[in-house]
């Protein structure tokens, strides 16, 4: 299933072994990963899903209560047979930070475990920073929202509209930034003192839906966002997120749908994110560039041809890019976020997509739009900042901020 999906980063403290303490230590991070997921679970719950002996999972929870990454209740109130089983639920007081540099904005969240969005601050910019300027805002933010808190902090994970080299967070391009062999990783961490890890946003609002969203439980998806710096997409295949030789698959915004053919950041002429924009949209229903919340109902409101026209136009372009998804990947369920929900949720009537895929590969197909909505991409971005705790929380404890100990 996809809750066990690979992170989006090479494994980091995992012990290979298989010697006691490597096993013990395999135990602790599968079940702080189901409690994790799971957002909490009975101690017979968690021993029915690990199939695990009571005593090995009374031992491991100790344990994992001891490391302060949960936390042990007491049991539900209510009819039952047999002794009550504690409730183990996440610690309150181990979180993410999260940053999402953009076109128009730099957002910088606070996320706990179970992927509980405790804090969000979004800045806006007049136009895209620099890697200098992201950082310095960013630190600063960070600060902010960290002061007066006792917290473990697992990590900071940055998600950039770009090309991002997983082993060392080195962005190689975000053309709608200006960036090109960023070290924005290296500089973060050198700016706070704390872990940093980067990746792509597209990849990473994926892997909030794969965890908590619309692909729970689903081993083969792909996915498709878009926002005001273009469009992007992901693709999770028998469980595991394809990341390729370095960590730059699933550039679905540039496959080539034709439309007006024009020239894209990247280059080529005719890539999904050159023809459907999120800004001719809001355009178009009057809407300004920091209102891409109110698509929705502006777009079930309007009754203008010219507005129509252009939902339709970009549906059959979009509808290009999905059929080519099924027909290569054959997923089980295609997501839509960002502006392309609203705009899918709004289609004509009788207009679907992938309904022109290969016939084999669209019959069980699925067209879906996010459920975590705009919590998609912070969610998924603390996914990957807590993905070492997740592996190894021996190995991998959290950094602490604030308190007489910090």
């Amino acid at each position: 299933m996809v809750a066990s999906a690979e992170p989006v980063t090479a494994r980091a403290g995992r012990p290979a072994g298989g010697t006691a303490d490597d096993l013990r230590r395999n135990n602790l991070a599968r079940l702080l990963k189901i409690v994790h997921r799971s957002g909490g679970l009975t101690r017979a719950e968690l021993t029915r899903r690990t199939g695990l002996n009571r005593s090995t999972v009374g031992a491991c929870l100790a344990e994992l209560v001891q490391l302060g990454v949960v936390e042990e209740g007491a049991p539900p109130a209510g009819p039952g047979k047999g002794r009550p089983s504690p409730v183990i639920t996440p610690s309150d007081e181990i979180a993410a930070i999260t940053v999402n540099p953009e076109v128009d904005a730099i957002t910088v969240g606070l996320v706990g475990l179970a992927g509980r969005i405790r804090e969000r601050w979004r800045m806006e910019t007049s136009a895209a920073l620099t890697l200098q300027e992201v950082v310095a805002r960013s630190a600063a933010a960070i600060s902010a929202l960290l002061a007066g808190r006792t917290l473990g902090i697992a990590g900071i994970a940055v998600a950039v509209p770009g090309q991002v080299r997983l082993a060392d967070g080195q962005v190689r391009d975000a053309t709608q930034l200006g960036w090109h062999e960023a070290p924005l990783a290296v500089e973060l961490e050198k700016a706070t003192g704390l872990p940093v890890k980067a990746a792509n946003a597209a990849t990473l609002g994926m892997y909030g839906e794969a965890a908590f969203g619309a692909g729970r439980g689903v081993d083969d998806l792909v996915y498709f966002i878009g926002g005001a710096s273009g469009v992007g997409g992901g693709v999770i295949s028998d469980g595991r997120i394809l990341t390729g030789a370095s960590g730059y698959a699933g550039e679905l915004g540039h496959f080539h749908v034709h439309g007006r053919l024009r020239t894209c950041p990247c280059g080529a002429r005719g890539c999904l994110e050159a023809e459907v924009l999120q800004h001719e949209l809001l355009d178009a229903l009057g809407l300004g560039p920091h209102q891409a919340g109110r698509l929705d109902e502006a777009l079930a409101d309007t009754e203008d041809p010219e507005v129509l026209a252009l939902v339709r136009e970009d549906l059959e372009l979009l509808g290009i890019a999905v059929r080519t998804a099924v027909n290569v990947f054959n997923p089980a369920v295609v997501v839509l976020g960002g502006f392309l929900a609203p705009l899918y949720r709004n289609r004509p009537e009788g207009m679907e997509l992938g309904g022109d895929a290969i016939r084999a590969n669209r019959e069980s197909l699925l067209v879906a739009t996010t459920e975590l909505g705009a919590d998609q991409l912070i969610i998924g971005t603390a996914e990957l900042a807590f993905s070492d705790l997740l592996t190894d929380p021996v190995a991998n404890r959290p950094v602490r901020v604030g308190g007489p100990d910090a």
